[in-house]
């Protein structure tokens, strides 16, 4: 991480400069006051932003269209300009600053000779129409990431600002060029921006990006990504940010093919909503893998681990191809058509001989059965050629849509709905067994069929395995619309057959794909990053690794990466590289005494420290807790609801756990969340993933013995703990 150095001012040299007490006068001399100088420029931002929405308001489009059509379409897109120019006050206008140096050459940067530039999450203009900031994602913009002393990229000064409250009260600058601050020195306001307290949904990190980062963010729309990435190492942040980007570096095409963010449920996708309308796109569709097939088919059922894991196989995308291939018959009649007063016969054989043409080319169920009519219709064709006749594309046709044909078509290759194949692969035990033949055994077999056969599709209990099934028969029966690009986060939990559904929405796009395999917690969890590209249809995908981790804190991640020899042996583990330790306490509950009652107090001790506090349990566990903490007095909300001051405590079960984070975390007994999983891997992976939401401290209740590879601390309990407290690590 390239950090700044010093500035040069008239204050403690590793202090940034803030702002004058309250009530003082700066003085009139701007050189006197370089923070009231960055100031006034704000102020002009915001002015010039106002203007800017002001000018999109004012537009009249009367008289510049055709028709109501295109007053609509441009009535829109106008809606949207007004909305991307909103000012939201509590979020900075620009963060930083690049003063380049006045040099000529044929290295120099894109338009930097000399010139400065304020960086922030949008464009703002003046009257003029220059710049007053610059869009983080501009190549100007990119030094800003990437200067360091070592290649300082014609940067002669970088500047950070601090804000408190959408204000602007400190700066710090980092002199790239000058001799004289030549060692690397950690900013104090990046550092404050990364620690900065967790309330609210997910922020951007704009401000903050690192170098490995920006390289992510910054790579092109035209090639796959995979970030593996621990605990706080950014990796969704990152591929948020890498969606804005692509953005703007190719809208256009973006727009019209279209961008989709997936993520693992509704709670998280809730948590992460704000980061891109922030950065001004307000057009990205999220979606979780259940909703993408949740139009074929509506989920009410559920299976077991064993019938999940295999529906979820890829194996079960070629049973599902023989039996669609199945119904496809051999044809055994003449097709005869009659035109006026001749008749026109194509024999049985050379049907024959078309249908295995069509067959061959493995094309989709349903263009091939667009085909077969047009097929037939041309084999009359050259017959009516070879009697002298001259027909055209319009008796082809005509031909084509003949009764005869449509009969011939009809008997041969017949329309199969895609829920109904599937329903028939698993209420019928024959036709299952003649089309997995090879594939899965017996015993696979009886796991996966219906004791009891639904009457219909309408009645049937699907599972969302099963609605993965009916997406995948959809796409052979008829091409799934593709986008142009598409972000997967926490994509180690996807079986292979929904990393297919993901990669049918983006085989003539690319793809962000964003996970850690330590974290995988399903019983089908990927078990590397190659077989999921693989099935993804992405194999040549560049595969990143992130292990700078910014948001956990030092003692809290180094205790949770005892677990990684046990559930991902060679996996190397998050580096924290913030100051703070954090807290770590881990408390043990004498025998007979009640857990819930110790939850509800380290509850309490964690809501006197500003910031979020989760409180996360094993699913089975959380009726009593939320009792306890009604008995308590203390208001509670779910996952998903938005954190406010005067609303800071969420209960969460462990399985909704996965890619939220809060300040302090207390965790109820690690061995319930080991024991409400399937088997004991899984179960210390769910609670890796619970042990490193903290983002301040981590306070672990337990009256049950910790996981082995757990262990405790080993530290010894910081002064004035109460009894039955184990081993405290960097504080309360």
């Amino acid at each position: 991480m390239s950090a700044p150095g010093p500035s040069h001012a008239p204050t403690p040299e590793s202090e940034p400069r803030s702002s004058p007490e309250p009530g003082s006068n700066p003085g009139p001399d701007p050189e006197s006051d370089p923070l009231g100088r960055e100031r006034a420029h704000l102020a002009a931002s915001r002015a010039a932003l106002r203007a800017m929405r002001e000018d999109a308001e004012a537009l009249d489009i009367r008289d510049v269209t055709a028709n109501w059509v295109n007053a609509a379409v441009l009535g829109a897109q106008i809606d949207e300009r007004i909305k991307s120019l909103a000012d939201l006050s509590h979020t900075p206008l620009f963060f930083g600053r690049l003063d380049y140096l006045h040099r000529v050459g044929a290295d120099q940067a894109e338009g930097a000779e000399g010139e400065r530039f304020y960086i922030g999450r949008r464009h703002v203009h003046d009257a003029a129409g220059d710049p007053m900031v610059v869009d983080w994602r501009a190549p100007v913009s990119q030094p800003f990431y990437r200067a360091s002393r070592k290649d300082p990229l014609d940067v002669g000064l970088r500047r950070r600002f601090g804000y408190t409250g959408g204000e602007l009260t400190a700066y710090e600058d980092e002199h790239l060029s000058d001799p004289a601050e030549s060692e690397e020195r950690t900013s104090k306001l990046l550092q404050a921006e990364i620690e900065r307290p967790r309330v609210g949904p997910m922020r951007d990190i704009v401000a903050t990006i690192q170098p490995e980062q920006d390289e992510i963010v910054r790579s092109g729309l035209s090639g796959s990504v995979c970030v593996q990435g621990g605990p706080g190492t950014g990796k969704t942040a990152v591929g948020l940010h890498r969606v804005a980007y692509l953005l703007y570096a190719h809208r256009e095409r973006l727009a019209r093919t279209g961008t989709l963010v997936i993520g693992p449920n509704k709670s998280f996708l809730h948590y992460i909503e704000q980061v891109l309308p922030a950065l001004g796109e307000l057009e990205v569709k999220q979606a979780t893998v259940d909703d993408l097939v949740a139009p074929h088919a509506e989920v009410r059922g559920a299976d077991g681990a064993g019938a999940a894991v295999i529906k979820g196989d890829a194996r079960m995308a070629e049973v599902l191809r023989r039996a669609l291939r199945s119904h496809v018959g051999v044809p055994t009649e003449p097709v005869v058509v009659v035109r006026g007063s001749r008749r026109w016969r194509v024999p049985a054989y050379e049907l024959e001989e078309i249908v295995a043409e069509l067959l061959a080319r493995d094309i989709r169920y349903g263009a091939a059965r667009d085909a077969l009519p047009q097929r037939i219709a041309h084999a009359v064709l050259v017959r009516m050629e070879e009697a002298g006749e001259a027909p055209d594309d319009r008796v082809q046709d005509t031909v084509a849509r003949a009764p005869a044909v449509k009969a011939a078509v009809k008997a041969v290759w017949p329309a199969v709905d895609p829920a109904k194949l599937v329903l028939r692969l698993l209420s019928d035990a024959e036709f299952l067994a003649e089309h997995a033949e090879g594939l899965l055994s017996a015993d696979e077999q009886r796991t996966i069929l219906w004791p009891r056969p639904p009457r219909s599709v309408r009645s049937a209990k699907w599972s969302a395995a099963d609605a993965v099934l009916i997406d995948e028969a959809g796409d052979l029966v008829s091409r799934t619309h593709s986008l142009g690009h598409v972000v997967l986060d926490e994509a180690q939990d996807l079986s292979p057959m929904q990393y297919r559904a993901v990669g049918r929405r983006c085989t003539t796009g690319s793809a962000t794909v964003l996970g850690d395999l330590a974290q995988g917690t399903t019983p089908w969890a990927t078990a590397s990053w190659a077989e999921a590209l693989r099935h993804l249809g992405k194999p040549d995908a560049a595969v990143e690794e992130l292990t700078a981790g910014f948001r956990v804190p030092r003692d809290v991640i180094a205790y949770a990466s005892r677990l990684l020899p046990s559930i991902s042996p060679g996996l190397a583990p998050v580096s924290s590289v913030r100051e703070s330790p954090g807290s770590l306490s881990v408390r043990r509950v004498e025998p007979g005494a009640a857990v819930s009652e110790a939850v509800v107090s380290a509850c309490a001790e964690a809501l006197r420290h500003e910031g979020s506090t989760g409180l996360i349990a094993a699913d089975a566990r959380v009726p009593e807790l939320a009792a306890a903490l009604a008995a308590a007095g203390h208001a509670y909300l779910s996952p998903g609801e938005e954190t406010t001051a005067q609303a800071r405590l969420t209960l969460v079960p462990a399985s909704l756990a996965k890619g939220l984070e809060y300040d302090y975390v207390v965790l109820d007994e690690p061995a319930a969340v080991v024991e409400g999983e399937p088997d004991e891997r899984t179960g210390l992976r769910r609670l890796y993933v619970a042990l490193t939401r903290a983002v301040s401290g981590l306070t672990i209740v337990h009256r049950d013995p910790l996981p082995p590879a757990l262990g405790q601390p080993g530290l010894h309990p910081g002064p004035g703990r109460p009894s039955g407290v184990s081993p405290v690590a960097g504080g309360a």
